[in-house]
């Protein structure tokens, strides 16, 4: 299976499956003598594990994870690092009844004419337990990102068509619900719509928005790998995403050019914008101010409700998808969004660092 890895000078290989012994990743090109320990990835990891509460999967994983190399007393090495997080809490037979037969919204039916067979255990590759090895990775970016002063945050900016209210944003409310929602009153309207989703065997989808700042001007390329573009590819690729835009995103169509272009500003000998229509990116890289994009995601295709699908022997069947499913997945996205980010940026900036011959005598000059 080709598609594993991602990014160039940073570059993360996923590998594993939901119900295979453990799920893990290799993360290649991370510069040696960074502070790295255990706890600054499990710390990401508990964020988006199961069984938190009622409204995520209640199978019951620690996810606790083990770095097999690249650190050395405290501090990487510069060779790769590679992390496992082993599965502790498979129940394969929840599975049996369904394993010739697709399930609506999941990658069954397409895995299965590609490859000719399929791991009907959850989904194998296909399951969002995937995104444990980008969440590990996520968090080493992240370090090696704060020595740099860029910070990325990540929220849930609407659940079920609730949104967060301007009025009552506050990034602290979000270690107050289950829902990683900067608003209280939200959360609570989101809190009743999900136990309503439960009673009705159904769920909901949502919009994360992502915050970047500490950004320098000029990460990112000009033509195929413009930032939004590599940002746009690396969200898109975590299984349930079905939408993406940066700034204004799809409102832009809908404004005149006076009224979505910044206006530049000096302030102090430093150029800046009054607005930020355009999301942090101008021309494919970055313009110094907050990056700022947001991520579609679908309901949860596991649902109990009565399904019409077919089977293997393209029979007409019906289906009900019973076990540890996610009423919602936004609330343990949010953290894999983050990471995908924070191995974005850190792969364009270290593409950025030969961009011109100043970098490079800064390096290696005398």
């Amino acid at each position: 299976m080709a598609g594993s890895g991602f990014g160039t000078n940073f570059r993360i290989t996923t590998w594993g499956e939901t119900h295979g012994a453990g799920v893990g990743v290799v993360v290649d090109g991370c510069p040696a003598g960074l502070p790295l320990e255990r706890e600054d990835v499990q710390k990401y990891l508990d964020r988006r594990k199961p069984g938190q509460s009622k409204y995520t999967t209640q199978r019951k994983e620690g996810d606790q994870v083990e770095i097999l190399s690249g650190i050395f007393e405290g501090r990487t090495t510069g060779t790769p690092i590679s992390m496992v997080v082993y599965n502790k809490d498979q129940r394969s037979k929840d599975y049996s009844n369904i394993k010739d037969i697709y399930r609506p919204g999941h990658a069954d039916f397409t895995f299965d004419m590609k490859y000719g067979f399929r791991d009907y255990r959850g989904g194998g590759r296909s399951s969002g337990r995937e995104t444990i090895g980008r969440v590990a990775a996520g968090a080493v970016a992240a370090k090696v990102l704060k020595e740099l002063g860029i910070e990325i945050k990540a929220y849930a900016k609407a659940i079920a068509g609730i949104e967060v209210s301007k009025d009552h944003f506050d990034f602290a409310e979000m270690n107050n619900n289950p829902f990683n929602m900067p608003d209280k009153e939200a959360a609570k309207l989101v809190q009743e719509k999900a136990d309503q989703m439960i009673q009705e065997m159904d769920s909901i989808g949502g919009i994360i928005e992502c915050q970047i700042t500490g950004m320098p001007v000029g990460i990112g390329e000009t033509v195929f790998d413009k930032l939004d573009a590599e940002l746009s590819k690396a969200i898109m690729s975590i299984g349930s995403v079905k939408g993406f835009e940066i700034g204004d995103g799809f409102e832009a169509a809908n404004l005149r050019g006076s009224e979505n272009n910044d206006d530049f500003i000096c302030i102090d000998g430093k150029v800046e914008k009054e607005t930020n229509h355009s999301g942090g990116v101008l021309g494919g890289m970055s313009d110094g101010s907050a990056i700022v994009f947001r991520a579609a995601i679908k309901p949860t295709p596991s649902i109990a409700q009565t399904q019409k699908t077919v089977n293997r022997d393209l029979d007409n069947v019906e289906i009900e998808i019973h076990g540890r499913h996610d009423p919602m997945i936004v609330p343990r996205a949010v953290v894999v969004v983050e990471s995908m980010a924070a191995v974005t940026i850190l792969d364009g900036v270290l593409k950025n660092l030969g961009a011109t011959m100043d970098n490079i005598k800064k390096i290696y000059g005398e």
